[in-house]
């Protein structure tokens, strides 16, 4: 967050980088990578499944692949193949876009109690019940990404 930062302390710095979200195929390979460390079988179309739902974020991608694989070894074989990867993250409650609970419930209390808005962070927080620096650090710049 170099808005935190007072210029004269951030011009020291010399160079300024801004990461990047990671796209599908780069996470998918990492998905698959991890998946091997973990000695976890999975198929290609379910490490996408996971990619799709990671939030261009690899350590997203991480922590979704070891409980989706966690859910495999209970209900299955220990593979992660066919639909289980998407039931999984049914249940985690992780839609197709990558939103979770926190963020329905976000995006409902904006549409339903303030009529999409406009609503500032401290109250919407309060209306959802969670921290407004939450918000503005996991939530936010996530749902601005995908619009």
């Amino acid at each position: 967050r170099a808005g935190s930062l007072s210029a004269p302390l951030r011009d020291r710095f010399g160079v300024l980088s801004r990461l990047e979200y990671y796209n599908e195929r780069q996470l998918t390979d990492i998905i698959v990578r991890t998946a091997e460390l973990l000695e976890t079988e999975i198929d290609w179309l379910s490490a996408q499944e996971l990619a799709r739902r990671s939030r261009g974020t690899p350590r997203i991608a991480n922590r979704l692949l070891k409980r989706v694989r966690d859910f495999a070894q209970v209900r299955g074989n220990g593979a992660i193949q066919d639909t289980l990867a998407e039931e999984a993250l049914e249940l985690m409650q992780v839609d197709r876009l990558g939103l979770d609970h926190i963020d329905h419930k976000l995006l409902k209390g904006i549409i339903e109690k303030y009529r999409g808005g406009p609503v500032g962070l401290e109250t919407i927080a309060a209306t959802i019940g969670e921290e407004s620096q939450t918000i503005e650090d996991v939530y936010e710049p996530y749902l601005l990404q995908i619009g």
